[in-house]
């Protein structure tokens, strides 16, 4: 890779990845020479599943995207993880306008920090605008069907997560006397 190769840091949980994610991989990796998804460790969201078992999961569902796409787990600040990868861009994808106001906030204060690393917002298309992890979680919970948020891979490892015996009962209707 040339010395100016443009690196782009695309910063997650990715707990789990979905196709929303993977639109925004997708699409990040043909404006970047090199895209990292970086699997953040501690985001004090309480994962489903641990960091490596995440990363596996997204190295699974990027395999075959393109050679320039690293998988790689990250602790402390992104900022810093930035500087040591070599990244000059930082990828964020924006959902709806509420994801606007935290993000513009975020990115303003990682310019702060460090100038010279930009944040770029790619937003969500059409059809994976509604996706989030944490509603993924919630249908796979209560014993619904994943596969048009995360690819089948995923969903099975969804349902092996919550095969507890929580998923879904029939409601029967109540009988008055």
């Amino acid at each position: 890779m040339p010395k100016t190769a443009r690196i782009g840091l695309y910063p997650g949980t990715f707990d789990p990845i979905t196709r929303g994610h993977m639109d925004i991989i997708l699409r990040a990796a043909r404006v970047v020479d090199k895209l990292v998804i970086g699997v953040a460790k501690h985001s004090g969201k309480d994962p489903l599943f641990d960091t490596k078992t995440r990363v596996k999961m997204v190295r699974r569902d990027i395999a075959g995207m393109g050679g320039n796409i690293d998988v790689m787990p990250f602790d402390g600040l992104l900022m810093h993880t930035a500087r040591d990868i070599g990244a000059s861009v930082i990828v964020r994808g924006l959902r709806a306008v509420s994801d606007f106001e935290y993000e513009i906030q975020m990115a303003a204060m990682n310019y702060r920090m460090y100038p010279d690393i930009e944040t770029i917002f790619l937003t969500a298309t059409e059809g994976t605008q509604f996706i989030a992890s944490r509603f993924v979680k919630e249908i796979a919970r209560l014993g619904g069907d994943v596969r048009p948020f995360v690819s089948d891979a995923t969903a099975a490892d969804l349902r092996r997560r919550f095969s507890n015996g929580n998923g879904r009962r029939k409601v029967r209707p109540e009988v008055r006397d």
